[in-house]
């Protein structure tokens, strides 16, 4: 499936769009403050999207749940959205036998999610949401508690600048961006 660019962004150039994509997610996350579904938004607002997906994303923040054990929501987020346009749809996939086109699309869906997988870690070093926590911030927070949450807040989590969740919002959902381009995934 092609993503289609939504009205207002159909005339962007290449460069265009990929700095919108940024600006989108850093400032979802700004004032929303969940990686992942921040992520979504940022290409929920520029690509027809169905609604459902940005809301499927909302727990998906902080390690998974706030629990800040796992992978970055802007990551999870990130791998939605590439597996929503490139992704293997149910219709291929099979109760009674293996097919090869349904595992050419898992293929080319895994391949993909890789490539974002591989920018964090070339970015950050890690894609583990505690762990960039502490080179951000010199130490992890836990979001599920209020006053964690409080520092994590004061210490800059959601402001622009590269020491934020904004920023990192902002790559991934760039790079979605590029590489939905790169697939030639987007209807221009």
């Amino acid at each position: 499936m092609k993503a289609r660019l939504r009205g207002k962004y159909s005339g962007m150039s290449r460069e265009q769009l990929l700095e919108q994509a940024y600006e989108l997610g850093g400032k979802f996350e700004q004032y929303n403050q969940s990686c992942s579904q921040s992520t979504v938004a940022a290409m929920h607002e520029m690509l027809e999207i169905d609604d459902v997906v940005v809301k499927v994303a909302t727990s998906n923040a902080g390690g998974f749940g706030g629990q800040n054990i796992g992978i970055c929501g802007a990551l999870i987020g990130g791998t939605m959205i590439l597996d929503y346009f490139l992704g293997r749809p149910v219709q291929i996939m099979s109760l009674t036998e293996t097919k090869q086109e349904n595992l050419d699309q898992l293929s080319l869906a895994v391949g993909v999610a890789g490539e974002l997988y591989h920018r964090f870690v070339k970015e950050y070093g890690t894609v583990i949401c505690p762990h960039i926590q502490v080179q951000l911030y010199g130490r992890q927070y836990f979001m599920r508690d209020e006053d964690e949450t409080a520092k994590m807040v004061a210490a800059g989590a959601h402001t622009y600048g590269p020491k934020s969740c904004c920023h990192i919002v902002g790559n991934a959902a760039r790079w979605v961006m590029e590489m939905l381009l790169d697939k030639d995934a987007v209807e221009r």
